[in-house]
């Protein structure tokens, strides 16, 4: 990649694995079955290794074009063999659906702001399609408010960006800390203030709602990638590229802060 430049770059490797020479069939849902047994882990392990969400993607195709190889034909509903693009969209497919499946991990007011953040962005929508939301989210219009991560007035409800929320945020002095809010918070200190500025910030979060955050940048990325939304994808890539070095110096700071308080023991 040329210094200086925006470009983005990736190195693929390719390994090859002789099929089996009693290599079975499969049927399309078993081929399916089998991405969605295998995949996840996939994701976990390429997650955990820091990819950058703009690769994860393409990273993806070689565990779920493994599971497609090991058989000798992947059989579609009408007995005419699977071709590789189909697989691929397949394992597209899977790949979203696991990515979606992440959100669990995350609180009620973060899972409501992940789906309407994927119908509306950071733009008003209707009061009632919001509070329909925040009932199957098991969480209320008003409690998102309390949370600080909406504005709802005049009958219309709108999820808060990073640059609107309080510029003086402090985690350890919010009642209803989420996952969101951690996330925005964060990029706008990297942005504003550094990798030193984010790292500070991570440290004052804690490793837990850290990975959680890191967790939800890759599932915003996934949906602003789809959507198009290029500059608020490259924010939500650009805080997972920085995330072992902001780990690093977040750790750095709390073992020295840790040794002066034992200086005053």
């Amino acid at each position: 990649m040329a210094i200086g430049t925006n470009a983005l770059a990736s190195s693929v490797v390719l390994a090859c694995v002789p099929r089996a020479i009693d290599a079975p069939l499969a049927t399309r849902r078993e081929f399916l079955n089998e991405l969605k047994r295998e995949l996840p882990d996939a994701l976990r392990l390429l997650q955990s290794g820091n990819i950058a969400p703009v690769d994860l993607a393409q990273a993806a195709i070689g565990p779920g074009m493994a599971v497609f190889s090991r058989y000798a034909k992947v059989v579609e509903a009408d007995g005419s063999p699977m071709t590789v693009r189909t697989a691929l969209t397949l394992i597209n497919q899977i790949l979203d659906e696991v990515l979606a499946e992440q959100e669990g991990e995350f609180d009620a007011y973060t899972r409501w702001a992940v789906a309407w953040f994927e119908q509306y962005g950071v733009q008003e929508g209707p009061y009632g399609v919001a509070e329909t939301l925040s009932k199957a989210k098991n969480t209320s219009v008003q409690g998102l408010a309390e949370a600080g991560i909406v504005n709802s007035r005049s009958g219309s409800v709108r999820l808060l960006g990073r640059n609107d929320l309080p510029a003086d945020w402090d985690p350890a002095a919010d009642p209803r800390l989420t996952a969101w809010e951690a996330t925005q918070h964060l990029i706008r200190s990297l942005d504003q203030a550094g990798e030193s500025g984010a790292a500070d910030l991570l440290r004052q979060l804690g490793g837990d709602y850290g990975d959680k955050a890191r967790d939800l940048a890759y599932r915003l990325f996934s949906i602003c990638e789809r959507k198009k939304w290029a500059q608020e994808a490259l924010a939500y890539n650009s805080l997972v590229i920085a995330w072992p070095e902001l780990v690093r110096l977040a750790g750095r700071e709390k073992s020295r802060g840790q040794s002066q308080e034992d200086l005053f023991q």
